[in-house]
């Protein structure tokens, strides 16, 4: 889990990689949630992302956005970090060349974030969202989403509800070839506290599953 210093469109953003001994290995993004809210790439649900795609031999990197812990500039209401984001992909292709595949994971804000770059990034094959904060920022540019992916939410999460949730499920899953698999914590929190191995034991199984199965693209034809 080397520390990694990596070029951002405002500075230097500071991350842990792990690269995967596999030939060709495929690549998992892992972003983290708000920067103003004490969020950072060592969030424990981050973390454990980013342990779960390691696990299953991604080539997987976690960074700071811009303006936490190393990484250089300040705060920019998601534009900026949506543009951090792109260039730690880049930098992962770069270092990835012959990648077989390609992920994005986030929890909350990065959830978010991670969203925006899968619309602006053909090459994303799936996605992982956990507490995807639907009920606060703007999920319309999902129009159409361009894959399928996992969303795991707390059924008691008091900062986004269920139900803005859920309403963003079923509506990605209006497009052709996506499908939404939802998964519901019960009495769990946004943060997951007392629920992150059940938080992580979804999304093991759903990549397991995913994995396993050839899949198509909504958008572009990819695989």
């Amino acid at each position: 889990m080397p520390d990694v210093i990596l070029p951002g469109p405002d500075g230097r953003l500071e991350g842990r990689y792990h690269h995967s001994r596999r030939p060709n290995a495929p690549i998992a993004l892992i972003l983290h949630p708000h920067p103003q809210h004490g969020g950072t790439m060592n969030n424990k649900i981050v973390y454990r992302l980013y342990h779960i795609f390691a696990r299953r031999g991604f080539s997987t990197l976690r960074f700071n956005f811009r303006g936490v812990g190393r990484s250089q500039g300040v705060y920019d209401r998601g534009e900026g970090e949506l543009s951090d984001a792109a260039a730690a992909l880049d930098w992962m292709q770069q270092h990835n060349e012959n990648a077989s595949g390609c992920w994005v994971a986030g929890f909350s804000f990065g959830a978010w974030i991670g969203m925006q770059l899968l619309m602006r990034r053909p090459e994303l094959d799936g996605f992982i969202t956990v507490a995807p904060p639907a009920n606060m920022y703007d999920f319309s540019f999902l129009a159409p989403c361009p894959s399928s992916g996992l969303m795991v939410h707390g059924r008691a999460d008091t900062l986004v509800t269920l139900e803005s949730v859920e309403k963003l499920a079923e509506k990605l899953m209006t497009q052709k070839g996506v499908v939404i698999d939802l998964r519901v914590v019960e009495d769990c929190d946004h943060f997951f506290n007392e629920h992150l191995e059940e938080m992580q034991g979804h999304v093991e199984q759903y990549l397991d599953v995913a994995l396993a199965t050839p899949r198509k693209r909504a958008i572009g034809g990819r695989r």
